[in-house]
């Protein structure tokens, strides 16, 4: 299972030969620190209770071995009580996968290409409504005769509601991305990945009436499909994951969803670095725009694929929350009942995350502000002498930034995240 000492991670999600303009990794698995196989399943009682704290706390010193990220992910991203057990767990795998069933199913019975092995690349409905049957259209849509003779089966069906209709004008952007996602890797030269990939997202989009689907949603739905074998275990780890950040896809005429975090940054910024602030101020990002796709999509394109989900876990392992099980689950009060809820009880810091028992010291009734934004900063901050010495436009910003790819140290970066959340703690009390 250990390769040799300092085996690079990425080893197990294999970049193809020819790609040579990718990030290079950083990261390197650390026997003795990451948290591997076998500590992992140390830290269960036989019945099945996992000793979160013990686990978050290797966690934040070295990761997580590939071999057992996605089934360690699902704990972090609230899939999961830690303190069920196996049982229960079983249990609640086995509704989800029934429910994840039914709902793609649903999506079939539309648009019969859901589940076929193959995914959509061309618009088949106009924005009112109207079947597409431009023959080239059809035939882009899936060059394949059977396809293309599943595509005729929509055509007739309608007329369609609003929700479908607004369904179906996203699967061709759909997979248009996800032709765009991830493609340097192994793993996506398979043409039923590549489909995986798009049914877990058109499904989404089809349960989440009010968000549907956003262009970035496939580089944060890419690494669950490669770590979960799964594809209902995949969907839902991916599910819980936008729960966190569907936010930042909620647009609407005048704003954009991850408005509200960059203003936070800019608020933090200003606070920790008052200098590189007005600097943006003057050179007329004091918006902070030139930062939507490090918080859109969590570092996906300024890391390698492996340090970003190294970056990812020690995110989740600093902001774990012990009731976030039973805070997802509360729509699902069937599921919750199941495995018993830990609401109301009062949270043991020890289950915490580092991030976490920091912000639970903080006595405020406004939300703690995600480590993400801090982790921007905290870039900013360690780029700021060539910030303010090199940009005299935005576009020099945007270039700064963008070279820093492959450049970027995940851990240090959440180091450097924890400093300046303490610091920036300390400047707000005093103003």
């Amino acid at each position: 299972m250990w390769g040799a000492p300092g085996e690079p991670a990425d080893s197990y999600y294999a970049v193809r030969p020819e790609c040579t303009d990718v990030p290079r990794t950083r990261f390197k698995i650390k026997p003795g620190k990451t948290l591997s196989a076998r500590k992992w399943q140390a830290a269960f009682s036989p019945d099945g209770h996992l000793d979160i704290g013990k686990t978050l706390r290797r966690i934040q010193r070295g990761g997580i071995h590939p071999s057992i990220r996605g089934e360690v992910w699902e704990f972090l991203l609230g899939c999961y009580d830690p303190q069920s057990t196996f049982d229960e767990r079983d249990q609640i795998r086995q509704h989800r996968r029934v429910q994840y069933a039914r709902w793609k199913n649903e999506c079939r019975e539309i648009f019969p290409v859901i589940g076929s092995g193959k995914y959509i690349t061309a618009p088949v409905i106009t924005d009112d409504g109207q079947p597409i049957q431009d023959p080239f259209v059809l035939l882009d849509t899936n060059p394949d005769a059977n396809n293309a003779d599943m595509v005729n089966k929509l055509l007739p069906r309608g007329p369609f509601d609003k929700k479908v209709i607004q369904w179906l004008l996203t699967l061709h952007q759909i997979g248009l991305d996800v032709m765009r996602t991830d493609r340097t890797l192994v793993f996506y030269e398979k043409q039923e990945n590549l489909s995986k990939l798009w049914d877990i997202l058109s499904v989404y989009a089809w349960i989440d009436t009010d968000v549907g689907y956003g262009q970035g949603m496939s580089d944060l739905c890419s690494p669950m499909i490669i770590l979960l074998e799964d594809e209902a275990d995949a969907f839902w780890c991916f599910e819980r994951l936008m729960r966190r950040l569907r936010g930042n896809f909620r647009c609407t005429e005048n704003s954009v969803g991850v408005e509200t975090q960059l203003g936070y940054l800019a608020a933090v910024t200003q606070v920790i670095d008052p200098k590189l602030h007005h600097h943006f101020e003057t050179l007329g990002g004091g918006d902070y725009l030139f930062a939507f796709r490090m918080l859109m999509v969590l570092f996906r394109r300024e890391f390698s694929f492996c340090d970003s989900l190294y970056l990812w876990e020690m995110m989740w392992a600093l902001e774990y929350d012990p009731e976030l099980f039973s805070l997802y689950e509360e729509s699902v009060s069937k599921i919750a009942k199941a495995v018993g809820s830990n609401k109301g009880k009062p949270k043991s810091t020890r289950q915490c995350g580092k991030y976490e028992r920091e912000n639970m010291k903080i006595k405020s009734s406004d939300a703690p502000l995600p480590i993400s934004v801090f982790l921007v900063a905290s870039v900013l901050k360690d780029k700021s002498s060539k910030l303010l010495h090199e940009a005299r436009g935005l576009d020099d910003v945007v270039k700064i930034l963008n070279d820093m790819t492959g450049n970027l140290d995940a851990k240090k970066a959440c180091i450097g995240a924890l400093k300046l959340h303490k610091k920036y703690l300390k400047k707000a009390k005093k103003t």
